[in-house]
């Protein structure tokens, strides 16, 4: 299982380093979601020591493969997403239309004659649209997270930005990433932890101020949302679906959330070709998930 785990970590970093799907998607996917959720809330919230150790084996597993592919992902990604934005941007897009069918297969039952939750959907692509279109650094400059321009605001934006970025890595649906390229935060977090990997230690202080939002939004909504997923699943699947399917306008409009800002994607800079593979990429990890439950 070791194997299997590290590489379902492996995936997941893959999803939660680039904008598009979750790597909470990716877990539902591939059919580990629930075990996933379980053992975080375990970590956080059970006395059992025996328990806790079962869920630290559990994601320590995930986890060595999620830094191992994260890494790697790092390396190469934030070479070319600033000079191949919109090809990115497709693939994401592949990524996104592609998972949506899977999560409807999968919860099916929650969604069949539920039909009256399809509000959920429509709030959740209002507040991705809402918070694209409203957020102050699109269109503007890029956001400089060096420590010569580190102050209390955009530390604290940072914090936070870090805490609601984590929630929707766990959840199946819009990814965290997405969520930092809404906020103007994506190329600029991606290219800090480029440069400490590469030993500029100058980003360090705004990551570890990122990072320590990231764990605080684990310990904070961590339970909600298996409370939510356990007791609400139809009116929370329909919420998903909503925020991925809102999340495609963000990915749109992510050129221009870059240092130098690009005009939003459109039919003559979107790439069918890397939207396929988006596709193929995605709809390659349901049939892994067949490989995985024969294991």
């Amino acid at each position: 299982m070791y194997i299997i785990n590290f590489i379902r970590g492996a995936c997941m970093a893959l999803a939660d380093s680039v904008p598009g799907v979750s790597g909470g998607t990716i877990a539902f996917i591939l059919g580990f979601y629930d075990e996933f959720i379980n053992s975080l809330n375990t970590l956080v919230s059970t006395q059992s020591i025996k328990e806790k150790k079962k869920a630290i084996k559990f994601l320590l597993k995930l986890g060595i493969g999620w830094i191992t592919a994260f890494i790697l992902a790092v390396l190469f990604i934030t070479s070319v997403f600033e000079t191949h934005i919109y090809k990115i941007s497709s693939l994401f897009i592949g990524f996104i239309i592609f998972a949506i069918p899977i999560i409807v297969k999968e919860d099916k039952k929650e969604i069949i004659n539920k039909y009256k939750n399809i509000i959920f959907s429509i709030i959740g692509i209002v507040l991705v649209v809402a918070i694209t279109y409203f957020n102050p650094s699109s269109g503007g400059d890029g956001m400089d997270l060096s420590t010569d321009n580190l102050s209390v605001g955009l530390g604290i934006y940072v914090f936070f930005t870090g805490m609601i970025a984590i929630s929707a890595m766990v959840l199946p649906g819009i990814s965290g990433s997405t969520l930092l390229l809404i906020f103007g935060l994506y190329a600029p977090i991606m290219s800090g932890i480029r440069e400490v990997l590469s030993m500029n230690f100058a980003y360090l202080p705004v990551l570890i101020i990122f990072g320590l939002g990231v764990v605080s939004g684990i310990a904070l909504t961590i339970k909600l949302i298996r409370y939510l997923l356990k007791n609400h699943r139809s009116k929370m699947i329909y919420f998903i679906l909503g925020l991925m399917i809102g999340s495609i306008y963000a990915v749109i409009m992510g050129a221009t959330t870059l240092e130098v800002p690009n005009d939003p994607m459109n039919l003559g800079t979107f790439s069918i070709v890397f939207f396929a593979i988006g596709g193929a990429l995605i709809l390659s990890l349901e049939k892994l998930k067949v490989v995985f439950e024969k294991k």
